[in-house]
């Protein structure tokens, strides 16, 4: 059984194809690192395998609950920290809303500001609030969209530390990157994203980990 099935999906913007019959699968517990250059449709697919953008064309099944970390901080700038978590707590239906979000403040380190304004923290802080909304729930499926790109030191470490707790609890993660080097080293498995087109998908080979542009050279063109 498949964490993400995405058959040939298709996403147009006006007359523009962002995807173009992209298809993808990824095994359960595995760590996919989605690779692909600037405007190849990353974010497009993980919006979609997400459940915040419908595809075009094409069929997409997932299995599981979701948590997403993408560009924007996603959390409302008028509720406190606490409040934001119990509100996230309550739509995704976890059993005890409060308590989780007091367990996921501590973990990311903002216990002690939990009833601060988040409009009010500094964007690191916000951060750390939007990587606690991901991972409140304890999702199956982590979708993360560069997660480490803006993120400051005390956020990676929080998102490194939860990464590493979720798939030793085995949930499936695919997480867009450019950081070829350090994506080879976490990941299991790794599609390559060229023009809207899966060119490549697979298991992560010694190759990969060797040489990160290994992968660029030997499937970087699309073969039509």
């Amino acid at each position: 059984m498949h964490a993400v099935a995405a058959d040939r999906v298709w996403k147009y913007f006006g007359d523009f194809p962002a995807l173009r019959g992209a298809s993808l699968e990824v095994p359960k517990g595995a760590c996919l690192a989605l690779l692909g250059r600037n405007g190849a449709g990353k974010t497009t697919l993980l919006r979609i395998l997400a459940r915040l953008s419908k595809p075009t064309k094409g069929e997409v099944k997932i299995d599981g609950r979701i948590g997403y970390l993408g560009h924007g901080i996603g959390v409302y700038d008028d509720l406190s920290a606490f409040e934001n978590l119990t509100l996230f707590g309550q739509l995704a239906d976890v059993a005890n809303p409060k308590q989780a979000a007091d367990e996921a403040l501590e973990h990311v380190g903002l216990m002690r500001v939990k009833d601060g304004l988040a409009r009010e923290f500094s964007r690191g802080m916000r951060q750390r609030l939007a990587i606690a909304r991901a991972f409140l729930h304890s999702p199956d499926l982590l979708l993360l969209d560069e997660p480490f790109t803006s993120l400051d030191d005390r956020a990676i470490a929080v998102l490194q530390q939860l990464l590493a707790a979720a798939r030793a609890r085995g949930s499936t993660i695919v997480m867009s990157t450019h950081q070829i080097r350090e994506a080879m080293e976490l990941a299991s498995d790794v599609a390559l994203l060229e023009r809207g087109k899966i060119v490549y998908s697979g298991p992560r080979t010694s190759e990969m980990l060797l040489d990160p542009g290994w992968l660029y050279r030997n499937y970087g063109e699309i073969r039509e």
